[in-house]
């Protein structure tokens, strides 16, 4: 019977959360804003069809630098060094849980990304659970990759999200399995001699054709639970991309330098 009962108060307690919202309260004040980080009460993105998408993407442009481009890693090595740990499977690479991260072996500043990307078609997990990875420039600045279709989270952590600061404006991801493309413009932050911000970092998301930012200023580090001052660096780093975990597809990689610190 004391089991029973413990398993009901259990059950009531997990629905009264999900009545409240999918987040946090115990996080920091986002600066500049009446949010907290991950904050609850933030209300979600409206969802939008993004309609029909070429079957494989947009191909590189003349002047693009290929990172990916479904036969090898020959541009990419594992966080912390060494070879990559994940997997090629039908010219797209796929996340190998629990085997680490990987980045560009070239650092970028100020460009244009274009990566696609898959959340897996069996869907386990929620919330931050489920399809989870992300884009990450210069190590510090996250784009969110998540299943965001059918599936309840804090709106900073949603698909196309400047992970804890700034919501896509719409929810435009597509069902699992499908592909995904994302379109990214990136504006490193710059520094005086010493070590002063001059200018912020900003992003322009696309996903799937749908605008989700247009020029939005970063106002640190992205993070999880937490917000970081900016910290003065050269301005260039590499593209990463994270293992959350979940067996995440990538696919048509590539990127354009737009001069600043290039």
């Amino acid at each position: 019977m004391k089991t029973a009962i413990f398993v009901a108060i259990i059950a009531l307690s997990t629905t009264a959360a999900l009545a409240q919202g999918v987040g946090y309260t115990d996080t920091p004040q986002i600066r500049g804003q009446k949010w907290k980080v991950h904050d609850k009460d933030r209300p979600n993105p409206p969802e939008v069809n993004p309609g029909a998408t070429f079957s494989h993407g947009a191909p590189a442009p003349s002047d693009a630098t290929i990172l990916f481009d479904g036969k090898d890693f020959s541009a990419w090595e594992k966080d912390g060094g060494g070879a990559v740990p994940w997997k090629i499977v039908n010219g797209y690479m796929e996340v190998v849980g629990k085997s680490g991260g990987i980045h560009t072996k070239q650092e970028f500043g100020d460009s244009q990304l274009h990566i696609e990307f898959a959340t897996p078609i069996e869907v386990k997990g929620d919330s931050q659970g489920r399809g989870n990875s992300g884009v990450f420039f210069h190590r510090f600045f996250e784009i969110q990759v998540l299943d965001s279709h059918n599936n309840k989270t804090y709106a900073d952590g949603q698909a196309g999200a400047l992970y804890g600061q700034w919501p896509p404006l719409v929810n435009a991801i597509k069902s699992p399995g499908q592909w995904n493309s994302y379109d990214i413009v990136f504006e490193a932050p710059k520094f005086d001699d010493a070590g002063k911000l001059t200018k912020p970092a900003y992003a322009t998301v696309i996903l799937n054709g749908v605008v989700l930012h247009n020029r939005k200023e970063l106002n640190g580090p992205t993070n999880h639970r937490a917000t970081d001052p900016y910290k003065a660096y050269s301005g260039k780093g590499p593209i990463s991309l994270q293992d959350h975990g979940n067996p995440t597809r990538f696919r048509n990689v590539w990127i354009r330098s737009l001069g600043g610190y290039n």
